[in-house]
């Protein structure tokens, strides 16, 4: 009998499987956007990501401190925010514009927090690259979605903060299932009002559960098995293709063919992302109380 095991897959491949898996999410949630608005679509995400994660996490409240509740509120509420502006940005943009602009948010916040003022060209560089995206001199540029793109960035950037804080005293998932509970209370008021005015049918209502279950459940567990066998260098370095995933997913699901410019803007982004990583090392940070390991920086959008 042959008792060789398999071997396991890349680390790097279950992280590009995580990130279209995310993209493939944002794409499919245009459905439910359509149905029941971005308010309604993320609140249905949020509660019921919230839900798989209690019953597969089953969290031990005991475990959380005082000194931990501030942080977990904040990423909570952020990551509502986040998920909410970015769909109703993807309401009135095409998804790789919408990405691609979202991603200024955690590089800006990366170059900030650098030690060195050239990392601040990086952010320079993709700005360039939206703006070849977005074409604004054409006049036919979505103010309003730019806005809420721009938005979901600046939240993208505090939840890259916000979640290390939380990621060094409880593992990953754990600390998904204390917020996004925090995400789905947040988005409540404009989500409820929104989905009642809209058209919830089953088909949609079960929609919105599938996409919850690919992300942030199945997305987030394939980054944090990724994680585990990664650098924090290499895998920002991968994550800086994700806009890209975006305009391809896009393409496909959505078919919104992207002209010369948007192609020569994303390669522009997708370069200054990924140079970005040269100053966006982090020393490990010691192991929590509970064995916890810092999760991936990245949103459940």
């Amino acid at each position: 009998m042959n008792n060789s095991t398999r071997p396991a897959p890349p680390a790097w491949s279950l992280a590009v499987v995580a990130m279209l898996l995310i993209q493939l999410s944002s794409a499919l949630s245009v459905t439910v956007i359509d149905a029941v608005g971005a308010g309604g679509a993320s609140w249905l995400r949020m509660c019921f990501g919230a839900l798989f994660l209690l019953l597969i996490v089953r969290p031990d409240l005991r475990s959380i401190r005082r000194a931990d509740v501030p942080s977990l509120l904040m990423l909570g509420t952020v990551t509502g925010l986040m998920t909410t502006l970015f769909l109703a940005a993807l309401e009135r943009i095409p998804l790789g514009t919408a990405v691609a602009i979202e991603f200024l948010g955690p590089l800006t916040v990366a170059a900030v927090m650098s030690r060195r003022r050239r990392a601040l060209v990086w952010p320079a560089l993709a700005f360039v690259g939206v703006v070849l995206m977005t074409e604004p001199w054409q006049g036919a540029t979505d103010a309003l979605g730019i806005l809420f793109a721009v938005l979901a960035g600046a939240c993208w950037g505090l939840y890259n903060l916000l979640t290390q804080r939380v990621g060094d005293r409880f593992s990953g998932i754990s600390g998904l299932a204390y917020t996004n509970p925090i995400a789905a209370v947040v988005t409540t008021i404009i989500g409820i009002p929104s989905v009642i005015g809209g058209t919830p049918t089953l088909p949609i209502i079960l929609l919105a559960a599938g996409i919850a279950l690919l992300t942030p459940v199945i997305s987030f567990g394939l980054e944090m098995l990724a994680l585990r066998r990664m650098t924090h260098t290499a895998f920002g370095t991968l994550l800086a293709i994700e806009p890209a995933f975006g305009l391809i997913i896009g393409l496909i699901v959505l078919s919104q063919t992207p002209g010369v410019l948007q192609l020569v803007g994303i390669v522009i982004v997708v370069i200054a992302g990924a140079a970005a990583q040269r100053d966006g090392t982090r020393s490990r940070p010691a192991v929590s109380s509970d064995g916890a390991i810092p999760p991936a920086q990245n949103p459940q959008r």
